[in-house]
């Protein structure tokens, strides 16, 4: 059983605008998704199977089906990976990859990179990873241009070592969810028009007990949930899945410790609201589209076409709402891609380079993932999962502060600000980060999952 849960949200301090029409697949997944539901006013899931308003996207409790859990002997071995494509000299730590069926019947699996701790990787915890999207790549984007091991070159054939992996800490488990989303399949097409939060949850469960069998090393193993974006969904969902069938003796337990959730989309008209006092006050929009938006939307699901209207006028122009100050990525004449300008351990390109790295039938074969197209998707300077929305989901809570909000830093400087409240919710803000925290602020992020992983609040250290 869970002994102590803590919350931490990555959120965001500084802001405005970086003219950008090519954000990230990830980012222009979920603008999509933001677009769709607010000009949808069904109350039931839709054909993506995502709704806020349906009873079974609210909390995963009890699986409603049996499960059985698979073989998984000699899995292990032959999941092991023993080099990637362009792996730099000297990675001494274990490698996995490959798939667990979730669903034999309809023959649904999900795909899975795991990465072992750089050292003492038998006493440190086990971490999961889930992007959000919702549907996107947790390897393509988790793994391979935020908290991942390595970081693909401008070349998209070779790779460097990330200095700040999260693998620094932790063992860390990176999952392909729902199926249809980057590696993870099923051989019955009908299964992707029915991916909802409540399926979602249920096969991330039936996932972590099989791959526990293949790996029974880390049964027992201090576990936490980590993710970012839409993942403010998945995991809390999946959290209560896990709590619930520990509950059942006859079941595995799994020894959920704490949840961790970054730029955490929690309630779909809080994020709106947040989203319009963000852009607003840091001069976006003007006075006139505030206006617009505040006579016709009511931030409630009884907002119709008039409200949709007034959202389109600011959400159809060209500035990246993902990371309002950051770097743009230029595609040149030839072809090529290059940054508009260079910020030390960022490259708005990266998402070129991971197309390519990860389409490459050889680099496939290596993490033993099927031969086949990888699509990506089937901070303060982010607007669309903003510090205000999620503070305003913070505050509907009613807890009363434990810790008061201070600043933590990082080298001295300010990293960002903390407040905790009762029951172990921890607000997080991530200086200068945009909508992939590990991805802007790498150090950063890993100051506070460290902290995390300890059970304690970022540091602060005084100025001498």
């Amino acid at each position: 059983m869970m002994s102590n849960t803590l919350s931490f949200s990555f959120v965001l301090i500084i802001c405005v605008a970086a003219l950008h029409a090519n954000g990230s697949p990830e980012e222009a997944r979920f603008r999509e998704f933001v677009r769709s539901r607010r000009s949808s006013t069904v109350t039931v899931s839709g054909s993506n199977g995502y709704s806020a308003h349906e009873p079974g996207a609210r909390v995963s409790s009890r699986l409603q089906e049996e499960y059985s859990v698979s073989d998984q002997s000699n899995l292990k071995a032959a999941d092991k990976i023993t080099a990637l494509p362009g792996q730099p000299k000297g990675v001494g730590f274990n490698q996995y990859g490959g798939y667990v069926t979730v669903d034999e019947m309809n023959g649904r699996a999900l795909f899975y990179y795991f990465v072992e701790a750089t050292t003492d990787a038998a006493a440190k915890p086990l971490l999961l990873w889930l992007n959000g999207g919702p549907g996107c790549s947790s390897v393509g984007y988790g793994a391979m241009i935020e908290l991942g091991p390595f970081r693909i070159n401008s070349d998209n054939k070779t790779l460097s070592r990330n200095e700040y992996a999260w693998n620094n800490v932790a063992n860390v488990l990176f999952l392909e969810s729902p199926a249809g989303v980057g590696f993870s399949y099923s051989n019955t097409s009908s299964d992707y028009d029915k991916s909802g939060d409540q399926r979602t949850a249920n096969d991330s469960y039936i996932f972590l007990v099989n791959w526990l069998e293949r790996f029974p090393e880390y049964k027992g193993r201090a576990f936490y949930i980590s993710g970012e974006s839409y993942a403010g969904h998945y995991a809390p969902q999946l959290a209560a899945t896990i709590l619930t069938h520990n509950m059942e003796s006859k079941r595995m337990i799994i020894n959920l410790q704490g949840i961790l959730v970054g730029n955490p989309c929690l309630d779909e008209f809080k994020n709106l609201k947040g989203q319009i006092d963000y852009l607003w006050s840091h001069g976006v929009i003007s006075d006139e589209v505030l206006a617009n938006i505040t006579k016709n939307c009511r931030f409630s699901p009884s907002d119709g076409k008039a409200c949709s209207d007034a959202m389109d006028a600011f959400d159809s122009g060209n500035t990246d709402p993902y990371d309002i100050y950051g770097p743009v990525c230029i595609n040149a004449p030839d072809g090529k891609f290059f940054p508009s300008r260079i910020v030390p351990g960022y490259d708005p390109c990266s998402n070129y380079y991971i197309h390519a790295y990860l389409n490459n039938p050889v680099v496939q074969k290596a993490l033993h993932a099927r031969v086949t197209t990888w699509l990506g998707c089937n901070g303060d300077l982010d607007s669309v999962c903003p510090l205000t929305a999620t503070r305003y989901s913070v505050g509907d809570l009613g807890l009363a502060v434990t810790e008061p909000w201070r600043p933590w830093t990082a080298n001295r400087e300010v990293g960002g600000y903390v407040q905790q409240y009762t029951g172990g919710l921890v607000f997080i803000s991530v200086r200068g980060a945009g909508h992939q925290v590990p991805y802007f602020q790498p150090e950063k992020a890993l100051i506070v999952v460290s902290s995390f992983l300890r059970g304690a609040l970022p540091p602060y250290v005084k100025q001498q």
